[in-house]
């Protein structure tokens, strides 16, 4: 045990995952070796809206090397349930819910381009490949409605006759005297703004392989966030006991919230397996996985703020209008909850009111991407204060101080029914302004408009998000007879570093050496129960799980320790993986003395092993302000982001680096929503960003270097006082880049321009304005 480091929680410790990973020794769920495995691959409909008139297999089953076609007759009667739809809103209420069935395969209609008819088996890739061509279906085209607008309009086609209608959901809620704010207001603006819909580009496509052997039951590995829910969730819709499944979520390229759902594909390589009793495995092309993955995003708003002559808003009236494309996703309706949860964000603002709509569309599903209604709320809110501040002819920094939540209203009740735990506001702005020389940049500005040249723009935004979501998560700590330490993890991690924080939680608590330490996640055979890896509830709950039982296992050895050296458990001290007596500095045990000791015995061999489901208090309340410097050439409409400095507060900090990364990629996506990104869907519902030859994903060259900083504003809600991180800087990203944008036009009589902002849309804004001549 010699390396123990006592002081790990904090400190700057590199990833233990990443070098297999940058030698390509990483085991993803296409590198599981399976003995004999068939390929799944998908009959998909080409057309948005269509009646399936026939499914002919015939051609395709004649071919050599072809196991098998099946096609929903085959299939979706042997489902005891439809694909999960969780209808629980955070907050507010719903005043109309329409819950689409849907099974893995389409039936007598098809919704949107990419919609599966028919599934087959066969012994390669190349050969499923062309055996899905050779599939017949007969098709009868309808017509599509490819936007909420055209959905919701007149003698539109109606996608699920069932319903009656494309609306799929009216939700809202409401907090003090809106009408009355509005009506006392001196000042009012309104913000319409649209957020594109967004295609999530993990690194690595949505993947499954599936075995299956008699006596055994199934398993299943899957690019998957959650693990546990997963093999739950798929035990219902086939109908067996969840003991009968085992899940494993190897290697995870990226998630951000796309992988946190149940697909057809995932219960299909099961239920195919056991079916044919041969090992089944399908991994998706990228275009596939932009056709069959759910997209993100997808709102518009119409913001309305009320505010006094002084600049303090009093009232807020926010109407919401989501793309939920063609079904439900696993929680496409409660996105909107989450939005309005937050729509105030950081500020103090008594009398707020939302309403949201839901609309089915010809479109693939929207789900939860990296934020999941928190990147909306801030956006909005952000972009409304900036209106305000042109209105009151009021500098935006000082418009957004004089509306904070002061740092000593927390706990905070938000008129929108929720509890901010903890927050400083105001000390995560004046440092932002103050890395970015915000004075000087504004006298800049004001010099660049009188010389000319091309225009500079300073945005910023001020962002808080919900995270740490329960119910509880899993966390386990086990010493063996040697003293080696295994921590067992219900969080389920694809990139978030899980096995290289946990064990600095875990070794800080025990004084051991964290890099001895085994951290075991992502299997639900070994793993016995869990919730998984989403919205920056990891470090919160699962982290805090696992604190707690590294001090139940370290308090149990110092019980044995005492009795060995007779003493008081509470005269007992732990330093540097020694047990020592207070004040008799020669009197100790080594973990392995006490380890060993303790398994001669199952009595005390179970004091050194604990497991806990950790339910924590309450949500937890990141935040932080971004500052973006941009230029844009009057003459071609480029931007250019000059700097870029963040200022996040995720609570106490594991791992610096780890923190770092997070804001690093958070800030990338959130540049691409703000210039470069949109997942793009002609009149006929036919999506024409396809590929990454028509998406356009940031490259290096689009990107700053980032100034990142912290501040640290420990939470009440876990014994870690660990807020979350991992969708921080995707919230404050996009407003601040936008801000920017729109900063350095707002001479010209520019306010808002919706997302992605291209070249294009700025040189048309000039050239549409004499005085950008």
């Amino acid at each position: 045990m010699a390396k123990t480091s006592p002081r790990l929680i904090g400190a700057h410790v590199r990833r233990r995952e990443d070098p297999s990973l940058v030698k390509g020794e990483g085991r993803y769920v296409a590198d599981i070796p399976l003995e004999g495995a068939l390929t799944m691959a998908f009959v998909r409909s080409p057309y948005a809206h269509a009646r399936v008139l026939s499914v002919d297999s015939r051609k395709a089953v004649g071919r050599k090397g072809v196991v098998a076609v099946f096609t929903a007759a085959d299939v979706n009667p042997h489902m005891q349930r439809p694909l999960p739809v969780l209808t629980e809103p955070d907050s507010g209420s719903y005043h109309e819910l329409h819950v689409p069935d849907r099974f893995p395969l389409a039936t007598d209609r098809v919704r949107h381009v990419g919609d599966p008819v028919a599934v087959l088996l066969a012994e390669d890739p190349y050969l499923a490949a062309d055996a899905a061509e050779a599939v017949e279906v007969r098709y009868e085209p309808l017509g599509a409605v490819a936007t909420p607008e055209a959905a919701l309009a007149a003698g539109a086609p109606v996608l699920h006759d069932a319903l009656g209608t494309n609306r799929a959901f009216l939700w809202s809620l409401e907090g003090g005297d809106v009408e009355g704010a509005f009506q006392r207001a001196s000042k009012t603006v309104t913000l319409v703004a649209r957020i594109q819909r967004l295609v999530p580009n993990a690194m690595e496509p949505r993947a499954v392989a599936a075995t299956y052997e008699h006596g055994r039951g199934i398993t299943l590995w899957s690019s998957t966030q959650f693990p546990h829910m997963l093999r739950d969730f798929l035990a219902g819709i086939l109908g067996i006991e969840k003991e009968e499944i085992h899940v494993i979520a190897p290697e995870v390229g990226g998630g951000f919230g796309a992988k946190c759902n149940v697909y057809a594909e995932e219960v299909l390589a099961p239920f195919l397996a056991r079916r044919v009793e041969r090992a089944v495995r399908w991994t998706a092309t990228r275009t596939e996985d932009y056709l069959a993955t759910s997209h993100g995003r997808d709102q518009s708003a119409v913001l309305k703020l009320a505010a006094n002559a002084s600049g303090r808003v009093t009232g807020a009236d926010l109407r919401l209008t989501m793309d939920c494309g063609a079904y439900y996703s696993r929680v496409t309706p409660i996105i909107p909850s989450l939005t309005g949860a937050m729509m105030v964000g950081v500020y103090d603002i008594r009398n707020v009111r939302a309403q949201a709509v839901g609309v089915f569309t010809n479109k693939v599903a929207s789900e939860p991407y990296r934020g999941a209604g928190r990147p909306e709320a801030a956006y909005f809110i952000e972009r409304a204060m900036d209106l305000l501040a042109y209105e009151l002819d009021m500098d935006p920094s000082e418009l957004r101080r004089r509306n904070f939540i002061s740092k000593d209203e927390f706990p905070y009740e938000v008129a929108t029914g929720i509890t901010y735990d903890s927050g400083d506001y105001e000390r995560s702005l004046d440092e932002a302004l103050k890395r970015i020389d915000y004075t000087r940049l504004r006298s800049e500005q004001t010099r660049r408009r009188r010389e000319g040249g091309k225009l500079i723009g300073i945005g910023l935004a001020c962002y808080v998000e919900i995270c740490g979501f329960g119910p509880w998560e899993f966390g386990a700590v086990r010493v063996d007879g040697n003293g080696g330490v295994t921590v067992l993890t219900g969080t389920s991690p694809h990139g978030q570093g899980h096995e290289t924080s946990w064990a600095q939680i875990a070794a800080e608590t025990l004084q051991v050496d964290w890099e001895s330490i085994v951290v075991v996640h992502g299997d639900t055979r070994v793993v016995p129960r869990g919730i998984g890896t989403f919205g920056s509830r990891s470090a919160p709950v699962g982290g805090a799980a696992v604190l707690a039982s590294s001090e139940r296992v370290r308090d149990g050895a110092k019980e044995i320790a005492a009795d060995l050296l007779e003493a008081s458990p509470d005269d007992m001290t732990l330093e540097e993986g020694r047990f020592f007596v207070k004040g008799v500095p020669g009197r100790s045990l080594s973990w392995e003395e006490v380890a060993r000791h303790a398994h001669s015995s199952e009595t005390l061999a179970a004091k050194l092993r604990f497991e806990n489901t950790l339910a924590p208090r309450g949500e937890t309340f990141p935040f932080g302000t971004h500052a973006a410097v941009v230029f844009v050439d009057h003459e071609t409409g480029e931007v250019a982001i000059d700097r870029y400095v963040s200022v996040d507060d995720c609570g106490r900090v594991i791992n610096p680096l780890l923190v770092e990364g997070q804001i690093h990629g958070g800030i990338a996506q959130g540049i691409g929503q703000a210039l470069f990104e949109s997942a793009s869907y002609d009149e006929e519902g036919n999506l024409v960003t396809g590929s990454l030859l028509e998406y356009a994903l940031p490259r290096a060259d689009n990107l700053p270097s980032y100034e990142t900083n912290r501040t640290e504003t420990p939470t009440p809600m876990n014994a870690l006082g660990a807020k979350g991180v991992g969708e921080a800087a995707t919230i404050g990203s996009t407003p601040a880049v936008v801000s920017a944008v729109v900063d350095a036009l707002s001479h010209l009589g520019v306010r808002h321009i919706d997302t992605p902002i291209t070249p294009e849309k700025i040189w048309k804004l000039l050239r549409s304005s004499a005085s950008a001549i």
